[in-house]
């Protein structure tokens, strides 16, 4: 009886150790991915990598989304406004 409570034991450390790892792994990697991800972005854009650009990324592209569903909704007045907000953003940017 003994012998199979230390088998039950060490098969559940294992399977524990096993999706720690898978886990472990997986996340590690993610990062990684995302890293290059954002790197690969920057560069082919033109901008460095730092937070500040990136989000000032975000924001323009925010405010091309909303200029296109301005358009959507026939608003031509705010899809001007929009689209020459989001270029300026954008055009500090890119150089």
């Amino acid at each position: 009886m003994e012998e199979f409570f230390a088998w039950i034991g060490r098969t559940l450390g294992e399977v524990i150790r096993f999706v720690v790892d898978l886990l472990t792994g997986f996340f590690a990697n993610l990062g990684a991915s995302a890293r290059s991800f954002l790197q690969e972005l920057a560069g082919s854009l033109g901008i460095s990598t730092s937070i500040v650009s990136l989000l000032i990324l975000v924001v323009g592209l925010w405010m091309l989304w909303k200029a296109f569903r301005a358009l959507t909704r026939r608003a031509i007045v705010a899809t001007l406004v929009w689209l020459l907000l989001s270029f300026a953003v954008l055009s500090w940017l890119i150089y």
